[in-house]
């Protein structure tokens, strides 16, 4: 396949590069879609559902799985999340393959960044643009070309774009992990970790933790002795927890709730923590970790502690199957005139969730951009038939052969 294409995969790719890219990741970026803007993402998800539908198979909205979080006085609440849009096509075909994106961003429904603009020097400013509607438009331009194919009727696809990836994907992991399920690969649709394009290897894995502290309060001045600090305990716990961190694991202790009035000892607080293990060794490490933390600082305070949430994102190191997976790429990639390298990050994201379940996974096939989770977002408009005949060609070349 990728040696030398046919007359019919050339035109299947200029059909993928003919669609209307730029117009519908505008029109998509338009919408804002923050996660925890309902109403912004019931909007985008029936457009999107809308855009997907032309292609064959069974299409569904599906609502988010009940996500559970702590507040800032320390109680379990459930966070509402909007639907998922699940694509399903030819499920008994010789290859399957998992396709995935996100269509919520980091912009609240209040944040100033609302709308897209041409830079002077070509390039386009807006929310989403390259994290990840552009991302999302090139799916669709790639699938719709692969259904042009002859080759269509030897690769079926499940095709999921959830509405929580940017807080962690509490509410779709468990379609995502389903979804997977008998998949030879997985390409999903976060943009390029730089701007020239290179794609993300390997990942470390995520675990956001929050630690309520439930102490004793005291007049701060008649009986502080009687009082069991809460404040005092989770600053004890979040130092020591910083100083843990070592090459392969990142920790960062990243805010503290609690405390009240200047004359009372604060009988309650909450740590958030995030730590990141390179491999599922230094995971192992950093769950005993926290848990001896845990247990020294609740008895050196006198306080209890509990621990809720996890590592919600495993590690991705490379393995044999996601390197055979890139080989792919960087050979469909040469056969387009394209140089495609990558390079391990620090990022995670739904690449982590699935690669877990024993699938290859290539996560950065979005476009290329930059300053994503800024007012400075930006994508290179080129990159949008870029990626989507890059994206194609893969498609075509797993239909054909599979992962060799």
């Amino acid at each position: 396949m990728v040696e030398g294409m046919g007359r019919a995969t050339r035109a299947a790719l200029e059909r993928m590069a003919a669609e209307p890219l730029l117009e519908r990741t505008l029109a998509w970026a338009a919408i804002n879609s923050g996660t925890d803007n309902l109403p912004g993402l019931a909007t985008q998800a029936a457009r999107l559902a809308d855009a997907f539908s032309g292609l064959p198979g069974t299409l569904a909205l599906v609502p988010a799985d009940p996500v559970e979080s702590v507040s800032a006085t320390g109680e379990i609440v459930t966070v509402a999340r909007g639907a998922h849009l699940h694509l399903r096509v030819r499920p008994d075909a010789p290859v399957q393959v998992l396709l995935t994106g996100h269509m919520d961003t980091v912009y609240p429904a209040d944040s100033p960044f609302q709308t897209c603009r041409i830079r002077a020097d070509g390039l386009v400013n807006g929310p989403g643009v390259a994290d990840m509607k552009g991302g999302l438009s090139v799916m669709l331009a790639a699938l719709t070309g692969l259904e042009t194919s002859p080759l269509a009727a030897r690769i079926g696809y499940e095709l999921v774009i959830n509405s929580d990836e940017e807080t962690g994907s509490q509410g779709s992991a468990a379609l995502l992990r389903s979804a997977a399920r008998g998949k030879c690969a997985s390409l999903t649709f976060e943009p390029a970790t730089r701007p020239d394009g290179t794609l993300a290897g390997a990942r470390p894995g995520s675990g956001n933790l929050a630690l309520v502290v439930r102490g004793r309060s005291a007049h701060a001045g008649r009986n502080p002795e009687d009082g069991r600090n809460a404040l005092v305990a989770a600053a004890d716990c979040a130092l020591r927890l910083a100083r843990a961190a070592a090459p392969g694991l990142s920790i960062n202790p990243a805010r503290i709730d609690g405390g009240g009035p200047t004359n009372v000892v604060p009988d309650r607080a909450v740590l958030r923590v995030n730590l990141r293990p390179a491999t599922p060794a230094r995971q192992a490490e950093a769950e005993a970790l926290l848990a001896a933390t845990i247990a020294d600082v609740a008895a050196a305070h006198q306080v209890s502690i509990t621990c809720h949430g996890g590592f919600a994102r495993p590690p991705k190191p490379l393995d044999a199957g996601a390197e055979r997976l890139l080989a792919l790429v960087r050979a469909c990639g040469a056969a387009l005139g394209q140089e495609i390298g990558w390079a391990p990050s620090g990022g995670v994201c739904d690449g982590n969730i699935i690669a877990a379940c024993g699938v290859p996974v290539v996560d950065t096939l979005g476009v290329r951009g930059g300053a994503i989770h800024s007012e400075e977002e930006y994508l290179i408009p080129a990159s949008l038939s870029e990626r989507a005949r890059l994206t194609g060609l893969i498609l075509l070349s797993l239909a054909e052969r599979g992962l060799a």
